[in-house]
């Protein structure tokens, strides 16, 4: 491989990964998470504290468990985090101790910035808001309320937790906020405005997320069954269930990684994103398709150099039917798909990250999970060619990862293994 620090193209700096962490209801750790991957085991739970809400149809989530932080998170400095910025926080922590720059100059120098996102910040901190409105009281809030709910609380905390002093990028835009935040990060670099970011995105766990998509009649309802659902693409699916994590990306200029003698994980070629502008929760696959080709051109790449496709893949009907459809319009049905969704659950603003992730991981080993709960893919959907049952091995130089959110919101990456 080349080691020329500009893009073949001469659109800029090459941009590479040089440290990942994160917190999945599938494990907190890649060996974990792998583990799981092979198994076949989901991480999806039902959430009997969930039965007090009436009318909640759905009992099910995928939890991040055994989430404990270490000594130096002391009160003082998570007072102004919720649960999701927390996991963000020591994600993005981990994440620079990977790449060997955590406690490096480079932090706190103005040259690395943050782009992070989730779909809400605190939803505690929201009630207590709501609470001043109905009853008329501002009991309960204090400082750090606002703080803890505002959309960007998770890029502001973990800049203040680590000291970062460059740009930030606040990325809340739901299902792509993840994608989305590793995007711009991308672009920071390659057009020389940061040398290094802080990337990715983060959600927690709460009822009201669920009631989101339970409105719509989009939730899974397999309460007594959690292991067999969500079931993306799948003929007999009955929709998703909500999850929570937060994973980290650190992304760098190839020119100061190699200078330092960075861990290398991946390069980032590609990215591609748009809006449909035609319907906030009704996917259009025209578009999406375009957000797709928009990352191929992005990395001039033909569609054939990609080895695998990272799906979105929620398990809803409107959603899997375009995605499908959006996909083998670029790629036939040659490509190897396949979703981390089955395992995770939606992760929600964490999604884009954690499966940019899984993805990058199993291109360097070359071992790439299936869909699992796909039984009998749904006639509706696009023939694609849908990785079932086991892990499958797969040696492939390009990786794509794709995310679709409300409001029409499309985004695409492409990552390129790195020997």
């Amino acid at each position: 491989m080349s080691r020329s620090a500009t893009r073949a193209d001469g659109l800029g700096r090459r941009v590479v990964v040089t440290g990942m962490a994160g917190f999945s209801p599938i494990g907190n750790d890649w060996p974990t998470i792998r583990a799981h991957l092979a198994a076949g085991t989901n991480g999806i739970r039902h959430i009997a504290e969930w039965d007090v809400y009436e009318g909640l149809n759905t009992r099910l989530a995928g939890p991040v468990e055994e989430f404990t932080l270490p000594p130096h998170y002391h009160r003082k400095a998570v007072r102004s985090m919720g649960r999701g910025a927390r996991m963000a926080a020591r994600a993005s922590e981990l994440a620079l101790e990977h790449a060997g720059l955590l406690g490096d100059e480079l932090v706190s120098s103005g040259a690395m910035g943050i782009s992070y996102g989730s779909s809400v910040g605190e939803p505690d901190a929201m009630v207590d808001f709501g609470n001043m409105l109905i009853n008329k009281s501002t009991d309960g809030l204090n400082a750090n309320s606002y703080i803890r709910m505002m959309a960007h609380t998770a890029p502001v905390n973990i800049g203040v937790f680590l000291g970062v002093r460059g740009r930030i990028h606040t990325t809340s835009s739901a299902c792509t906020s993840g994608s989305q935040g590793i995007g711009y990060a991308y672009e920071a670099i390659r057009f020389g405005r940061q040398t290094a970011m802080i990337t990715g995105g983060c959600e927690e766990l709460s009822p009201t997320e669920a009631a989101v998509f339970d409105t719509l009649f989009a939730t899974s309802t397999r309460n007594d069954a959690p292991e067999t659902t969500p079931r993306p693409f799948d003929a007999d699916r009955d929709g998703l269930v909500i999850g929570e994590g937060a994973g980290t990306l650190i992304l760098e200029d190839l020119e100061h990684a190699l200078a330092r003698g960075a861990p290398i994980h991946a390069e980032l070629v590609g990215y591609g994103s748009n809006s449909d502008g035609r319907h906030v929760t009704q996917p259009d696959a025209a578009i999406m398709e375009r957000a797709i080709r928009d990352a191929l051109a992005d990395a001039n790449l033909s569609a054939e150099q990609i080895g695998y496709v990272s799906a979105h893949g929620t398990a809803t009907e409107r959603g899997d039917l375009a995605e499908s459809h959006a996909t083998a319009a670029v790629f036939g049905s040659r490509q190897p798909i396949s979703s981390l969704k089955s395992y995770t659950g939606h992760t929600l603003g964490a999604c884009g990250a954690l499966e940019a992730w899984t993805a990058i991981e199993m291109m360097r080993e070359g071992l790439f999970h299936p869909t699992i709960n796909l039984d009998t893919p749904d006639p509706k959907c696009a023939e694609l060619n849908y990785l079932r049952k086991t892990m499958h091995r797969i040696d492939c130089e390009y990786v794509m990862s794709n995310n679709f959110a409300f409001g029409g919101i499309n985004t695409s990456l492409i990552f390129r293994r790195w020997d």
